[in-house]
């Protein structure tokens, strides 16, 4: 068994290494695409003579080839580059940074899976009723509902209108700037952990041994405490490593409406001010984050459900 899980784990480390390669190489081609560092040097040096001399230094005349490989093997040293409209380390802002991110996207998840596995299991136990419609429709909502505009919803309703919590800000000045922007972030994984535990539910207090437990003379409450519950839970644990990879990966629209000063943030500036370096360096770790966060949940799953590594 420990073999399996062993092959099981290097099987999916090895698969992990093309799709970090692709990454590079699609973060390379897309900023690329969407940056001109030249408007931004000469932003710093209007004669022509200084604007080659700073292409030269940055490498910019250099062929797409071998910059490619100069920003791969300085990624895997650590080098990010430095800023060119900021002048810091990319590698080193990004650090500084995460722990915000970090602390939004955990706050976000956690509000997430406690408000959608409870809607999700009240929508199942009532199901067919005007309980489960409501939350049903609320759920709807919640997926189509731009985040952006629920965003600025939220701060026209609770901070300009009722004056209850600050429009932006970050938690060194108080903690309650952190309520509007994790409430926003996690609406949508919300609505989706309790469409998936609402089916999960249903599915489960269908099947035989619910129907033989409660034969057996078990209560409602513990029918669904020791066998309904955890069984559901299966399939919304996939949904919440989901919702983790892509809420760390960077909250783009939420930190720049609530000026939360995390990576999502970082990224919109290196966009506006059209710096390569730290473009590259975000976007690069937005999906490092992603690609990691998912590896280590395959690993994780598999340990608990040995159906994984036997299926796969």
């Amino acid at each position: 068994m420990q073999n399996n899980i062993a092959v099981y784990i290097v099987r999916r480390l090895l698969a992990a290494i093309p799709i970090l390669i692709g990454v590079t190489l699609l973060t390379y081609t897309l900023v690329e695409g969407t940056t001109d560092p030249e408007r931004l040097l000469q932003g710093h040096r209007q004669d022509q003579a200084s604007l080659e001399a700073i292409r030269e230094k940055y490498g910019f005349n250099d062929p797409h080839w071998k910059r490619y490989l100069s920003f791969v093997t300085g990624a895997l040293r650590g080098d990010l580059g430095r800023s060119l409209a900021f002048n810091f380390e990319v590698g080193e802002e990004i650090a500084r940074r995460f722990p915000a991110t970090a602390l939004l996207a955990l706050t976000s998840l956690a509000i997430a899976i406690l408000v959608g596995v409870g809607l999700g299991v009240l929508s199942a136990l009532y199901h067919s009723r005007w309980q489960d419609g409501f939350i049903s429709l609320f759920a709807l909502v919640g997926i189509s509902f731009p985040i952006f505009a629920l965003a600025v919803f939220l701060q026209l309703l609770f901070s300009v209108s009722l004056g209850w919590l600050p429009v932006t800000g970050y938690v060194d000045r108080s903690w309650s700037t952190l309520i509007l922007p994790s409430a926003a972030l996690a609406t949508r994984p919300m609505a989706v952990i309790a469409r998936l535990m609402r089916s999960s539910m249903i599915e489960t207090l269908r099947s035989p041994y619910i129907t033989t437990a409660r034969a057996k003379g078990l209560g409602r409450a513990a029918v669904l405490a020791k066998h309904a519950f955890k069984n559901a839970l299966n399939p919304v644990l996939t949904a919440i490593s989901g919702s983790l990879a892509e809420l760390l990966a960077g909250a783009f629209f939420i930190e720049l409406i609530f000026n939360w000063p995390g990576i999502g943030k970082l990224g919109f500036d290196a966009v506006t001010r059209s710096d390569p370096f730290l473009l590259e360096g975000t976007v690069l770790v937005s999906a490092v984050i992603f690609i990691l966060v998912n590896l280590v949940t395959d690993i994780l799953y598999c340990l608990v459900d040995p159906r994984v590594r036997l299926n796969r």
